[in-house]
């Protein structure tokens, strides 16, 4: 059994996938930005493709580059908040922890969470679905950020998502070559393949169902 399938049973109030009735529906998510020197061009690739994504910002670049920010909303697609930080759950106490998630919320008006890294403690994820949140993880991870990875090798890592996946890229410098060159050929291939992209919808209340 692969680790994510255990992390999955272990922990199945987190969204993995959307299965639904619907057909040929992916979810494109991005993680770590908003940042000038990527996420521009990443919206203009969506923006070209007319696809809506998800964008998992870190407080602090939200707070560093506010214009960004505020191009990702304006243009259609949904925030959620990835610490202020970066910071990873299985290395800090869980008020430390809390903290933070709080400290991005003041800059990310969303109650979309995604772990760094996709590490939590139990009493961190009891925490954030007490409170509203949706935490959202991925089955489709690219692998953009690995340099030991090639371009081609992170596009045919996408291609593997299926109806109901949650694609994960990263609007980062570190994986901007292989984001660069995946991410166009990605949407297009599946555009082709009768794909289209959905977007998730928030709750107000404290259910994590879609």
């Amino acid at each position: 059994m692969r680790s994510i399938d255990i992390y999955q049973r272990v922990f199945p109030s987190c969204i993995w996938s959307v299965p639904s009735m619907e057909e040929k529906r992916l979810f494109l998510t991005f993680d770590d930005g908003p940042i000038p020197e990527v996420t521009p061009w990443v919206l203009d690739v969506l923006k070209k493709h007319d696809v809506k994504a998800h964008f998992f910002c870190v407080g602090d670049n939200v707070s560093k580059h506010p214009e960004v920010y505020q191009r990702v909303i304006d243009e259609g697609h949904v925030v959620g908040n990835h610490t202020f930080n970066h910071v990873n759950g299985w290395l800090v106490r869980s008020n430390l922890y809390v903290k933070n998630i709080l400290r991005a919320k003041s800059h990310i008006d969303s109650n979309l969470f995604r772990p760094p890294y996709g590490k939590l403690l139990r009493p961190q994820i009891q925490w954030l679905t007490k409170h509203g949140y949706q935490i959202v993880m991925w089955d489709v991870l690219t692998k953009d950020y690995d340099v030991s990875i090639t371009p081609q090798e992170c596009l045919d890592r996408s291609l593997k998502a299926i109806s109901g996946s949650i694609i994960l890229f990263h609007d980062s410098l570190k994986a901007e070559k292989n984001m660069r060159y995946a991410l166009p050929k990605f949407i297009e291939t599946k555009l082709k393949e009768g794909y289209t992209f959905d977007l998730l919808q928030q709750s107000n209340s404290k259910s994590n169902n879609l």
